[in-house]
């Protein structure tokens, strides 16, 4: 992130822009998202609406074929719909990003004495709320089904997991928004790319129910293995795929974000 304290040209002149500084106009970008979240509630539709969908409507459909009952299905269920949701919802990052730069906001953004890194970065931290409400969402809905976690702590610590997970995946499809010329151009790609990685998974059936060429995409798919570190941690056990999860969550941090900058400086 030293990229932001690059030296930036506007009506003040040209300064540089300290780490802290950097930090507290990201927070200020941030805080627009938010405004804009509180005056467009309609933004946080898709997060409180598809984990509705997708938890009764798969348990309804998947509860009596797999577990017998409905209610038996939904540990296997809630923590599936919990990475499914949150996952598709980071795609919303780059939509966003892509409207914004459209619209000529980030244009607007470039003539303030501000970290050129600020606007992006806090694009991005905005988002987590999106991420908080899906999960909590989902969590509501599962225990007003009859979902009970063997660990609420535990299911508490899943939660975190998946908004560091969904925040590390936020930065591939925002570089797609800097890429990509159209918001509905992301939005395509994005859920091209997320159909087989959530559905190919062990998020809504087992993995021995799947054809063998099927069972080694599914067995490998990183999804799946988020999928098993948030039921483990909801049975209050703690195996290795949690280390497996945030380390890959880490390695796509370290790559995409600084990939991400990069790229949005030189079109900036």
């Amino acid at each position: 992130m030293s990229t932001a304290a690059e030296p930036i040209a506007g009506p003040v002149g040209t300064r540089r822009i300290s780490m802290s500084q950097s930090m507290y106009h990201a927070a200020t970008m941030a805080r627009r998202g938010l405004l804009k979240i509180k005056h467009n509630p309609q933004e946080l539709f898709d997060v409180v609406a598809l984990p509705v969908v997708f938890t009764v409507m798969f348990s309804s459909i998947f509860g009596g074929a797999i577990a017998g009952t409905v209610g038996d299905y939904l540990p296997i269920l809630v923590p599936g719909v919990l990475v499914q949701v949150a996952v598709a919802a980071s795609v919303n990052t780059g939509v966003k990003l892509r409207e914004d730069m459209n619209k000529g906001v980030f244009d607007r953004f470039r003539a303030l004495p501000i970290a050129r890194i600020a606007p992006l970065a806090g694009s991005l931290l905005a988002d987590m709320v999106r991420y908080a409400v899906a999960t909590s969402m989902t969590v509501v809905v599962g225990l007003a089904m009859g979902y009970r976690p063997g660990s609420a702590l535990g299911l508490f610590v899943a939660c975190l997991l998946v908004l560091v997970v969904a925040f590390s995946l936020s930065w591939i499809f925002a570089l797609m928004g800097v890429l990509m010329d159209k918001p509905s151009t992301v939005q395509g790609v994005s859920m091209l790319v997320l159909m087989p990685l959530t559905f190919v998974s062990n998020a809504l059936v087992p993995v021995s129910t799947m054809p063998a060429w099927m069972q080694t995409f599914a067995q490998l798919n990183p999804v799946s293995h988020l999928v098993t570190a948030v039921r483990e941690l909801a049975d209050g056990h703690y195996g290795h795929e949690i280390g497996i999860s945030l380390l890959g969550a880490l390695t796509v941090l370290a790559i995409m974000a600084p990939l991400t900058v990069r790229v949005y400086l030189r079109r900036a």
